[in-house]
């Protein structure tokens, strides 16, 4: 059995690798890492234009579309819908076997729409309508435009996945969202028990930031808490997710058949080299969680990660970690809010870059 299998056997966390692109699908290697125990895809502006750029795979029927009159942007589309129909194939047995618990394989909404609600719901309507898969989760941004966003897309019974949480005070916000979603959608007659979604809470990028400011702080008590801010906080995000999954206001919702919102660890890879490379792996291993690993992370882990469960220890640890930060100046709202704006910076400039890479194919499909 792999350790991705204990994980999910042991320990109750599903793996799901944060990748996606067109070679994988057609050469087995998705359906490779499924059976050593994947259990689910992530991808996102960044990654789907990775993809695109670095293989041929896409040229065929980008030429086509381009042919037939698509813009430039039309062809993205059709290109990033075709690989995550392809994958939602893959996953579709694990979503069965698992009673809709997973198997997911998520798409992102056009980064430019992170700031505007009406345009972020209709832009994930769209996306579920045309795909029309069980097994989908859209992505959409937990910007303050995108908390609303999230009530009217569960309220409608539409399975999302909430990404970008950089902070305790917004994943709060994300779950309330949830909450109020699946008490609309009851309301108005419908089966909870076919609405997914689970919480993107990042983790390694918080220690990048958080470090940076440490560095910037200086002091023995300031370069101490040097990569321990990830861990501390998601470990009481957790904390946040068993209390607020629990209670008389959940009790009604789970009585008609409502899921969970399980926390997924984003931005597992460690960035800094100093640290061990399966630490966002290994620190936060518990039920009910998915950690979404890039391939590298997902080798390491297999050949000297640690299965056991960890995700809820040393919690009085991890509230004196965030106590400290705040003592030595580091504001946690405000890492969350810059790496929030870093975030959907990012991954607009991909989607731009992207366009630029598409505009130079199609000139030169132009010219054969």
């Amino acid at each position: 059995m792999t350790r991705l299998e204990r994980l999910y056997t042991e320990q109750r966390q599903s793996p799901w690798l944060d990748n996606l692109t067109r070679p994988y699908l057609r050469d087995g290697t998705l359906a490779g890492f499924v059976a050593e125990g994947i259990r689910g895809v992530t991808a996102n502006p960044t990654i789907l234009a990775r993809a695109i750029e670095g293989s041929d795979a896409y040229d065929a029927q980008f030429a086509v579309l381009i042919a037939q009159g698509y813009s430039l942007g039309d062809a993205y589309w059709e290109l990033a819908v075709q690989d995550v129909t392809d994958a939602l194939a893959v996953l579709r047995s694990t979503f069965d076997n698992s009673h809709g618990s997973d198997g997911f394989v998520s798409i992102e909404v056009a980064p430019e729409l992170a700031r505007d609600t009406e345009a972020t719901i209709a832009a994930a309507a769209r996306l579920h309508d045309r795909i029309a898969r069980p097994n989908l989760l859209v992505k959409v941004p937990a910007t303050a435009e995108g908390i609303p966003a999230i009530a009217a897309l569960i309220g409608r019974g539409l399975s999302i996945n909430i990404t970008l949480i950089f902070s305790l005070s917004r994943y709060a916000q994300v779950i309330d969202a949830y909450l109020e979603g699946l008490e609309t959608f009851t309301a108005a007659g419908g089966d909870l028990a076919a609405v997914h979604s689970v919480a993107s809470f990042f983790v390694s990028r918080v220690d990048t930031e958080v470090d940076h400011r440490l560095a910037r702080i200086g002091g023995d008590d300031a370069v101490a808490l040097r990569g321990r801010a990830a861990v501390a906080q998601a470990r009481l995000a957790y904390q946040i997710f068993r209390n607020r999954f629990a209670g008389e206001r959940w009790a009604k919702l789970a009585a008609r058949g409502a899921r969970v919102q399980p926390p997924l660890w984003a931005s597992t890879s460690t960035k800094n080299p100093d640290y061990p490379d399966t630490l966002y792996v290994d620190s936060l291993i518990g039920p009910d969680t998915v950690n979404t690993m890039a391939e590298t992370t997902i080798t390491a882990f297999e050949d000297h990660g640690t299965v056991a469960r960890t995700v809820d220890t040393g919690i009085e640890q991890a509230e004196r970690v965030m106590h400290d930060l705040a003592t030595v100046g580091v504001d946690m709202d405000d890492v969350g809010h810059t790496l929030e704006d870093h975030g959907v910076a990012g991954f607009h400039k991909s989607f731009a870059d992207l366009l630029v890479t598409l505009d130079a194919k199609a000139r030169r499909v132009a010219q054969q």
